[in-house]
């Protein structure tokens, strides 16, 4: 959007965390011009302890095109584990979820089936010892049909199998929906 707006009206702010590593906390913040100086100044105002050498290096990083050829290799990488995800879920769990992958980020929606709480679904995958998140969580009315969010950015391929076999041995325990 950032890239369109030709009247100066959009704020683009992002970070590094998820594209280098969380640890390194340093994010970035494009502004219309006539707005620079006042984010600078509130920035200022904010938090005065800005690392200099961890923006330093990844500026040089950048400039170097390590950044660039990370990017690539990353992007390669998280459709590798996307597929194979993806794969494995329609495979072991093709008829209870829906899946649906995102446009953005690293993780895919997955659908339950209508009356199944996903609420309760977080809770057993979370007793099996996968970790999710509840589409209800995100929001603000009820929702129809309740969902899983499933990320697989951190999660290797070898891995997705028992993952996702104990996403499914958790779905399967859950009390039957009952119809009306």
């Amino acid at each position: 959007m950032q890239g369109l707006d030709h009247a100066n009206r959009v704020i683009y702010l992002g970070t590094f965390s998820k594209v280098l590593f969380p640890a390194l906390r340093l994010g970035y913040l494009i502004v219309p011009p006539e707005l620079a100086e006042a984010f600078m100044a509130a920035r200022r105002f904010v938090d005065r302890h800005v690392s200099a050498l961890e923006q330093a290096v990844v500026a040089d990083f950048m400039r170097e095109g390590h950044f660039a050829r990370h990017l690539r290799r990353m992007r390669t990488l998280y459709a590798q584990r996307r597929a194979a995800f993806v794969a494995e879920l329609q495979q072991q769990l093709g008829d209870l979820l829906e899946i649906q992958p995102s446009e953005g980020g690293m993780h895919l929606v997955a659908w339950l089936p209508p009356g199944m709480d996903d609420q309760a679904a977080v809770r057993q995958a979370a007793a099996h010892g996968v970790d999710t998140l509840a589409i209800s969580d995100f929001g603000m009315e009820p929702l129809q049909r309740g969902g899983l969010i499933l990320g697989y950015a951190a999660v290797a391929e070898q891995a997705m199998c028992e993952g996702v076999r104990r996403l499914a041995a958790a779905l399967h325990s859950l009390p039957p929906i009952s119809k009306p």
